[in-house]
């Protein structure tokens, strides 16, 4: 994937990731700011403030900003450890809101190595496998206030894959 020639992978490390996410308007303006990016994009740490202008009619978190705060978050990580040879896109999603969040809230977002070798192997002739992924979101107090399943999909791109063995 190039723009103007340049290669986009060259520039896709965690301190770029982090930067332009905490000031891409959708985040910024719902108060989701990235704490962390591991070098190695396997471990995220993300809070999302409780604001004025982020508040439901309860006056707890918005569960939009709720959501929003974990849309993008495994696609980006997969696409920083699994690099240009892959297609990784959102599949699906769904939360399970547990408790009001009434404070800042904050999540973890954590890619195993085994799950990186199970995603590898299982694309590399070009199949597309479907990973799931799960995340706590946590008030100020630990507490779990609801629970997120992301779903992604994940295909080697063309000019990558191998030739299946006769």
């Amino acid at each position: 994937m190039t723009r103007k020639g340049i290669p986009v992978y060259k520039f896709y490390k965690p301190g770029i990731v982090k930067l332009a996410l905490n000031c891409w308007p959708p985040f910024w303006g719902a108060g989701i700011k990235i704490l962390n990016i591991s070098e190695d994009f396997r471990h995220v740490k993300m809070r999302l403030k409780l604001r004025w202008w982020n508040k439901n009619a309860n006056r707890t978190q918005y569960g939009g900003s709720i959501f929003s705060m974990t849309d993008p978050t495994y696609a980006l990580m997969l696409m920083g450890i699994l690099g240009e040879k892959y297609f990784v896109w959102d599949k699906e999603a769904d939360i399970n809101f547990i408790k009001p969040g009434a404070t800042d809230l904050f999540a973890e977002f954590v890619i195993s190595e085994e799950t990186v070798a199970s995603i590898q192997q299982a694309t590399i002739n070009g199949d597309k496998v479907f990973p799931e992924f799960i995340v706590n979101v946590q008030d100020a107090n630990g507490e779990v206030v609801s629970r997120v399943r992301r779903v992604l999909y994940v295909r080697k791109k063309p000019k990558y894959r191998e030739e299946k063995s006769a």
